[in-house]
C-alpha cells in the first residue's frame, strides 16, 4: 500500500486564500494521480516558514524516519520552509530514507534529476523573497522612526502608549502611536535627575532611591544600571539644537527639528535581543511626546556621567566569603553581603561582617537585622555541617554536577557528539549548490551568496568543534583532581579543614540550599538540599 504524507502550513489563522483546508484538498487531488491509497495529514497553522521549529513538521520528520510514508506532498515549496539551509537538509534527509517529495504548485518531483535541480533553484528564490520582505518591513519601520513615532515595545518609565488618529495625504484616516505622560512616574524621573546633580554619583542616587522604597514601572527595586539608562536617555529632554549637536557628535543619526519642547526617541540600537549595534547606526528622532528635563540640565548630567566614567574605579568595600549567595536575611529574605569593619587589635586585619543588603542600601531604613562577623558565622556553619555523613558517591555526583553546570553555561559540551553530523550536512549543502551553478548562469548571483554564507557557517562549526573538544579534555582532568582529595570522603569532618577557599564553597553549595541569619535571636537556620 502506497502512503503519502501531506504537509500544510499557514502563518496566520484564517480561512481565506491558501488556507490549510485548501492546501490539503489540492495535495490529495495530486496524490490521486499517483495511486496513493492512504494520506497522513500534518497541519501547522499560525507558524512562520522562517525555520522548522513547528510541532507538526517535527512530528512529520519523526514519522519519516520510521518509514511511515513513501512520498511527501505539499502545496508549495515555501510551505515547507523559506530557508534554503533547512529546505536542503530536509530533502537530503528524505533522499536518504528513499522518500520522494512533490510540490503541487511548482510541479516538482524529486524522483527526477531535473525536478531536483529546479526545486533547489526555487528554494533559493523563496528565501530571497522572505529576506526581501523582511528588509522592506525594517526599512518602513526606520522611516517611521525618523518621524519620531513610537513603534511599540516596553514603554519607558514616565510614559504610556496612546493611539493618535490622523489623516494621510489621501485624507484617509490612519492611526499612529505616541507616548502620553504618567505624572507619578515622571516625578520619579525628575527626582533621579535632581539627586544626580546633587550627589554626582549613581551609587548615591541608588542608595537614596532604595532607602525611600521607590519602585520601577514593573514594581521592582531600581538598580544602578537602570538609573544610568534613565540619565542617559534623551527621551526625557526638552530638545534644542545643543542637544541634537551633542547626539550627532557622539555618533547618532539625528532626525527632526528641535523646539525646546519635545523629547527624542532612539531607534535601531540593537539587533535581536542580545546584539548591540554600534552607536553610528542609531537613529535619534525628535518625537511627538513632550520632554520634562531642560536641555541645559540634561547636557550637564551627560557631562558629569562622562567625567565619572573616565575616573579610576574606586575599590569596593565588599568581598566574597564562603556563604556569599547562600546566606539570606531572615527578616526581609534578601541576600547578605560582606562588609569591612574595624581593624582587629589581635590580628591587625580588618574584621568582616555579613550585612543584610537591604539594610546596607537603605542605611537601616528598610531592614534592621543585626550584622554577624564572617569568621564567627562560618565557624558555626562548618561545625554544623561536619556532623553530616553523606555517601561519598552521592557527594561526588553533586560536586561534578556543579562543576559541569559552570562549564556548560558558556559552552554546551553535549554538542560535541552532534557537531560532526552538522558539519557533514553543511558540506553536503555546499556541494549541492555548487552543482546547480552549471545549470544556468543567470541564477549564479543568487546561489553564490548562499554558498559563501554556508562556507562561513561550516568554518564556524569546525572551530567550535575543536574548541569544545579542548574544553572537554580540561573538564575531565578537573574531575580527576577533585576525585583525589574526595576519594575516601564519608563526612565533611574528614576533609573540610584540608580544602582551599573555592573547594570549601563548592562543598557547602553542593549540600546547602539556603542559610538564614536571625540577628535578633542569634539563630542560624540551615536548609539542606535533598541528596537522593
Amino acid at each position: 500500500m502506497k502512503i503519502a504524507a501531506i504537509y500544510s502550513r499557514k502563518s496566520k489563522f484564517t480561512g481565506k486564500g491558501e488556507s490549510i483546508i485548501n492546501q490539503i484538498e489540492l495535495c490529495k487531488r495530486e496524490g490521486s494521480h499517483l495511486n496513493i491509497e492512504k494520506f497522513i495529514i500534518y497541519e501547522d497553522e499560525g507558524f512562520s516558514g522562517k525555520n522548522i521549529k513547528r510541532p507538526q513538521f517535527q512530528k512529520m520528520l519523526s514519522d519519516a524516519k520510521q518509514k511511515k510514508f513513501d512520498v511527501l506532498i505539499c502545496y508549495r515549496l515555501d510551505r515547507i520552509s523559506r530557508n534554503i539551509s533547512d529546505f536542503t537538509s530536509l530533502i537530503n534527509e528524505l533522499d536518504s530514507l528513499h522518500i520522494s517529495f512533490i510540490s503541487v504548485n511548482e510541479q516538482f518531483d524529486t524522483s527526477t534529476p531535473m525536478g531536483r535541480a529546479m526545486m533547489y533553484i526555487a528554494s533559493v528564490f523563496a528565501q530571497l523573497e522572505r529576506e526581501t520582505i523582511g528588509e522592506r518591513v525594517r526599512d518602513n519601520m526606520l522611516e517611521l522612526a525618523k518621524n519620531g513615532r513610537w513603534l511599540g515595545g516596553q514603554t519607558p518609565l514616565g510614559y504610556e502608549s496612546k493611539k493618535l488618529p490622523y489623516l494621510d495625504a489621501q485624507f484617509k484616516e490612519k492611526t499612529m502611536y505616541t507616548l502620553s505622560q504618567v505624572k507619578d512616574e515622571l516625578d520619579v524621573v525628575k527626582l533621579i535627575y535632581n539627586k544626580y546633580l546633587q550627589y554626582k554619583s549613581i551609587s548615591q542616587v541608588f542608595i537614596f532611591i532604595f532607602s525611600k522604597n521607590i519602585k520601577t514601572k514593573n514594581g521592582v527595586d531600581f538598580n544602578k544600571k537602570r538609573i544610568q539608562l534613565i540619565l542617559r536617555n534623551p527621551l526625557y529632554v526638552r530638545a534644542n539644537d545643543n542637544v541634537l549637536n551633542h547626539l550627532s557628535f557622539i555618533g547618532m543619526n539625528v532626525m527632526g527639528t528641535a523646539d525646546d519642547k519635545h523629547g527624542i526617541l532612539t531607534y535601531n540600537k540593537s539587533k535581536g535581543a542580545r546584539i548591540r549595534r554600534d552607536i553610528t547606526e542609531w537613529i535619534a528622532a525628535v518625537s511627538t511626546h513632550e520632554g520634562i528635563i531642560d536641555a541645559s540640565c540634561w547636557l550637564n548630567v551627560q557631562k558629569i556621567l562622562d567625567a565619572n566614567k573616565n575616573k579610576a574605579p574606586r575599590l569596593g568595600t565588599s568581598a566574597a566569603a564562603l556563604l556569599t549567595g547562600t546566606l539570606k536575611c531572615s527578616k526581609c529574605g534578601k541576600s547578605m553581603i560582606v562588609k569591612h569593619g574595624h581593624i582587629s587589635a589581635k590580628t591587625n586585619k580588618k574584621i568582616q561582617y555579613y550585612v543584610c543588603s537591604t539594610k546596607d542600601y537603605s542605611k537601616g531604613l528598610r531592614c534592621t537585622n543585626p550584622n554577624i562577623r564572617v569568621d564567627e558565622l562560618e565557624k558555626i556553619i562548618i561545625d554544623n555541617l561536619k556532623g553530616i555523613t553523606i555517601d561519598k558517591h552521592i557527594l561526588l555526583e553533586e560536586l561534578y554536577k556543579i562543576k559541569s553546570e559552570t562549564a556548560t553555561n558558556t559552552l554546551m559540551l553535549t554538542e560535541i557528539d552532534n557537531l560532526p553530523d552538522q558539519i557533514t550536512i553543511k558540506q553536503s549543502q555546499i556541494d549541492i549548490l555548487v552543482s546547480q551553478l552549471s545549470l544556468d548562469n543567470e541564477i549564479s548571483k543568487y546561489i553564490r551568496p548562499q554558498i559563501s554564507k554556508l562556507g562561513i557557517e561550516l568554518e564556524d562549526l569546525k572551530i567550535k568543534y575543536e574548541s569544545l573538544k579542548s574544553i572537554s579534555l580540561k573538564y575531565k582532568n578537573n574531575k580527576t583532581n577533585v576525585n583525589k582529595f574526595l576519594y575516601s570522603l564519608n563526612s565533611f569532618s574528614s576533609v573540610i579543614n584540608l580544602l582551599d577557599f573555592n573547594d570549601k564553597r563548592l562543598i557547602i553549595n553542593s549540600v546547602v540550599d539556603k542559610i538564614y541569619w536571625d540577628g535578633y535571636k542569634g539563630i542560624v537556620n540551615i536548609n539542606l538540599l535533598s541528596l537522593k
